[in-house]
């Protein structure tokens, strides 16, 4: 077998890596956050965790369509590549938009004020204390990136592993200082039996769930064969599950049903409970990790979006540059990094408008996302002579489970957008992003 080209991504993660990688990307604010809104939308004990229970099937879903693509197109574009190969590179250019302008940026700079935030409760730095934490943060994490993959994927590993011991304390105080018994109230269910705010509550846990996809970015990089990324989704995946379903059990034990529903916030309100004023500082300590853990490996993969875009279109060349001796995009993290600190500098002024931006954003994130589970399909019939290492099982229904599972995500966005009008946000990112391609394909001649 012949060596890799020189200067393009290599295997240089380990199976562990990968896995540390989609962990800390899962785990993020939502899991401190949801658990009261799932209980309430669902009204019962069994309906809660039925939510949960979906939501993780749905996810194991769409890791093995995504394993099937990651596995038979290796590519640090992800989606991006498996996108531009079902449909085209001007269709793909337009996911590559939006995550580098938006989606990734934006959720690294929205990160990093909730480091920021957290930080600035232990040791202020004055009057703008949580913008200066952002800033630092994101200067920091994308030096450690440019160090090198090892060095990214080392502190990766060492900030996620602290993240689940973080949550598994929490499980702990929820689990040794149980709330009295008392029993919870009927779920309101609908004509179908399903509780009114199911699918609502799906939508959320979802959420929650979200960022295992981001594997498909390091399908090339990760040592131990064709199947290595395989193993890397699934294993990530029931370690966030177990951890998640362990973490909303505790809670419901620490505050009872209805404890759980009402709390504001769920994890502080459990380790105060257990071990005093001082779990405050915890909580804040671990949501904190939370936030590191997330832009680290956003940053990761971001980069990569940006790598694959500068090879297909010479307008963006200049990112298309890979440091083979740190196995990183060079150009294409700098790029992020610069993105994610205008953004914190915006933010630093209007916070509210960068996260407006992010949450009216989404349809368009779940539009592309619904595209690439299509695309398998696309690709199969267009590449069927290409040997797959790993196939979906239960092909098409569990494929078509996933479709199903994007569209209803769509709906539920462009829903919430037109609710709160803001579907113009969208539109906006998208206009401009037309003006970039017209460039582009000028340029490309």
């Amino acid at each position: 077998m012949s060596n890799p080209k020189p200067d393009t991504p290599r295997p240089a993660l380990s199976t562990f890596d990968a896995v540390m990688i989609i962990v800390g990307i899962i785990i993020g604010g939502g899991i401190f956050s949801f658990p009261p809104l799932v209980a309430g939308m669902t009204g019962s004990v069994e309906w809660m965790f039925g939510a949960w229970l979906l939501g993780a099937a749905l996810a194991f879903i769409g890791a093995l369509c995504y394993a099937e693509l990651a596995t038979t197109f290796p590519n640090a574009g992800g989606d991006y590549h498996f996108l531009t190969r079902a449909y085209g590179k001007d269709v793909s250019f337009f996911f590559a938009w939006a995550r580098i302008t938006v989606i990734t940026t934006g959720s690294i700079a929205l990160l990093a004020f909730v480091f920021g935030d957290y930080m600035t409760r232990v040791f202020s730095l004055g009057t703008h204390s949580a913008a200066i934490y952002a800033l630092l943060v994101v200067l920091a994490l994308t030096a450690v990136n440019l160090a090198g993959l090892k060095e990214s994927a080392r502190t990766q590993n060492v900030m996620s592993g602290l993240l689940v011991l973080g949550l598994l304390m929490v499980v702990f105080a929820g689990l040794t200082n149980p709330a009295p018994a008392a029993s919870a109230p009927a779920a309101a269910v609908g004509t179908g039996g399903w509780p009114v705010l199911f699918g609502t509550a799906l939508l959320f846990v979802l959420f929650t769930f979200g960022g295992w996809n981001e594997a498909a970015y390091v399908s090339a990089e990760v040592k131990g064969g064709d199947k290595a990324i395989v193993k890397a989704l699934l294993y990530a995946l029931l370690l966030v599950t177990a951890v998640y379903l362990l973490f909303v059990f505790a809670l419901l034990t620490g505050l009872g049903f209805d404890g759980l529903k009402a709390s504001k916030q769920v994890a502080a309100d459990v380790v105060v409970k257990a071990f005093g004023p001082a779990g405050e500082k915890v909580i804040g300590a671990i949501v904190a990790l939370a936030a590191l853990t997330s832009i680290n490996a956003t940053m990761l993969v971001a980069a990569r979006t940006n790598y694959s875009l500068g090879n297909d279109w010479p307008l963006f060349g200049f990112m298309s540059r890979w440091n083979s001796d740190r196995d990183v995009p060079t150009i294409g993290l700098i790029v992020t990094g610069a993105l994610s600190l205008a953004l914190v500098l915006i933010a630093a002024v209007n916070k509210s408008g960068i996260k407006f931006m992010v949450d009216f954003t989404a349809p368009v994130f779940w539009f592309f996302f619904l595209l690439t589970g299509i695309a398998l399909f696309v690709l199969r019939l267009r590449y069927a002579h290409l040997p797959r290492p790993f196939k979906v099982p239960l092909y098409p229904i569990l494929p078509l489970a996933f479709i199903c599972t994007c569209g209803f995500l769509l709906y539920k966005s462009l829903e919430f957008t037109l609710q709160n009008k803001a579907i113009q946000i969208a539109l906006y990112v998208m206009a401009a992003g037309v003006v970039v391609w017209i460039a582009a394909r000028l340029r490309k001649g």
